[in-house]
C-alpha cells in the first residue's frame, strides 16, 4: 500500500498546519537571542551591565535573551546592539 506525502517538505508541512510564520519567528529570535549573548560573552558584559547601558530591567532583557519567546520589539533590539557597540541590519529576501 502506498501511503501519500502529506506535505513535500517540513516547511510545506507547517504552512498546511499555519505554522511556518511562528516557527521562523522562533528561528530568527533564537539567532538573535544567541548572537547577543556570544557579544555579552566576548565584552564580559553581564546581564546586569547590560540592562543598565540598555536603561531596562534585567527582567526585560531576560526576555530578550529568552530564545523561546518570539516577541521582539526592534527599539529593544536595536538598545541592546547600540549597548553593545553594534547596529542592527534587517532586509526582505525572497522567500
Amino acid at each position: 500500500m502506498k501511503t501519500q506525502n502529506i506535505g513535500s517538505n517540513f516547511d510545506d508541512f507547517l504552512m498546511q498546519e499555519g505554522m511556518l510564520e511562528e516557527a521562523a519567528a522562533v528561528a530568527v529570535k533564537r539567532v538573535i537571542a544567541w548572537q547577543i549573548a556570544q557579544e555579552m560573552k566576548g565584552q564580559k558584559m553581564t546581564k546586569t551591565s547590560l540592562a543598565e547601558k540598555m536603561r531596562t530591567s534585567r527582567a526585560s532583557l531576560n526576555r530578550l535573551l529568552d530564545e523561546n519567546d518570539a516577541s521582539l520589539t526592534l527599539t529593544t533590539l536595536t538598545g541592546a546592539a547600540a549597548a553593545l557597540g553594534k547596529k542592527v541590519k534587517i532586509e526582505l529576501v525572497p522567500a
